[in-house]
């Protein structure tokens, strides 16, 4: 039998890794806010995968509960994700992260936008797991492509989001929509994002490759809704980095203030 696989967090996205984990064959063990991880691990200290599966709020509490003997198998899922976000936990090795481009709903089934991307000594077994379900993914050569990646998908996430603060109004809620009718609106939330991004790396990037690679998951689910939930709460995150950076995003702060602040 194989050795287990730790799964922290029981939402949505976990349970299609779940899923695809157990038709591998792997034993798996959710891990909720109930659960001692510290007793799990003395039964179990030698995973296959630590699979952390949280929301970005909660990612960074988790991280420092996780029991020292499950470290060096640590993976990573999460949006907004970045790798200054691990990077503190000194870890043995640099852990499996996947920038995830299916999405999973309550009471629907997943969804691909485009294949996923896996870099670290985990991502063989993702790639495999997820196969299990056709969901695709690929293995990525090094981590200056993985922080790459984890940009282009941030990119996407909050441009969509907080252009959708604006659009939605005007009756405009998928992404095909928003690029056709408001590209100029939303290459300006674009390069106020990746402002922020390059704040938050340390590094600079192509920036036409990175819209290109938000016009490639477009094109992927034209009918993908441009604005979320947390788009508010997204948008009010990239203010208070923009703060911390000493960022002028003039064009994110013109949208926080007309639909976000305006409403609290």
């Amino acid at each position: 039998m194989q050795n287990p696989v730790i799964v922290i967090g029981i939402g949505e996205m976990a349970s299609v890794f779940s899923r695809a984990l157990l038709r591998l064959g792997y034993p798996v063990y959710p891990v909720n806010r109930k659960t001692g991880m510290q007793a799990l691990a003395e039964k179990i200290p030698d995973p296959s995968l630590v699979l952390v599966g949280v929301g970005e709020n909660d990612l960074h509490p988790v991280l420092n509960k996780i029991p020292t003997c499950w470290l060096p198998r640590l993976g990573l899922l999460q949006n907004e994700l970045l790798p200054k976000d691990w990077q503190a936990l000194d870890l043995p090795e640099p852990p499996t992260v996947i920038s995830v481009w299916f999405e999973k709903k309550k009471g629907m089934d997943y969804k691909v936008l485009v294949p996923s991307p896996v870099y670290g000594p985990r991502a063989p077994l993702l790639i495999d797991a997820l196969a299990t379900l056709d969901i695709p993914a690929w293995e990525l050569a090094s981590e200056n492509e993985l922080e790459f990646e984890l940009v282009r998908k941030n990119v996407y996430i909050l441009t969509t989001n907080i252009t959708g603060l604006v659009i939605n109004r005007f009756g405009v809620e998928t992404v095909k929509e928003m690029w056709q009718d408001y590209q100029d609106l939303v290459r300006e939330v674009a390069n106020d994002v990746i402002d922020i991004q390059e704040w938050l790396t340390g590094h600079q990037f192509d920036r036409e490759k990175l819209i290109d690679g938000m016009l490639e998951a477009i094109n992927g689910d034209p009918r993908h809704k441009c604005m979320g939930r947390s788009a508010p709460a997204r948008l009010s995150r990239a203010i208070q980095q923009a703060d911390e950076a000493g960022l002028t995003v003039a064009r994110l702060r013109d949208i926080y203030q007309k639909e976000v602040e305006s409403e609290i």
